[in-house]
C-alpha cells in the first residue's frame, strides 16, 4: 500500500520534510502500525515520534485514532498535540 503522508509543526521540523510518499509493508494495518513503523526510518523519524501517544493523526483530515485502519485513506496526516488560547 502506498501512503500519502503530511506532516505538521515540530513532527515535521523534527523529520525535516512536510510530506512524502512511501511503501507501507501489509502488516501495517493501523494508525498505530504506521507510527511504529516510520519509527523505523531514521533517526529523525525515531526522535519526531518518541512519544507517539501525543502525537495525533488525521485520516483524510479527520481525526483518528491509533487503532483505526488506514485501508483506502487518500492522505494522513501526523502532527503533535494542539495547544491554544
Amino acid at each position: 500500500m502506498k501512503a500519502s503522508l503530511v506532516y505538521f509543526a515540530w513532527v515535521r521540523e523534527r523529520i525535516g520534510k512536510g510530506h512524502e510518499e512511501i511503501d507501507l509493508p501489509p502488516d501495517v494495518i493501523t494508525v498505530g502500525d504506521l507510527l511504529n513503523h516510520l519509527k523505523t526510518l531514521g533517526e529523525e523519524y525515531e526522535i519526531a515520534l518518541e512519544h507517539d501517544r501525543v502525537i495525533r493523526v488525521a485520516l483524510d483530515q479527520e481525526h483518528a485514532h491509533h487503532t483505526d485502519k488506514i485501508a483506502g485513506v487518500r492522505e494522513i496526516g501526523i502532527f503533535p498535540p494542539m495547544t491554544g488560547g
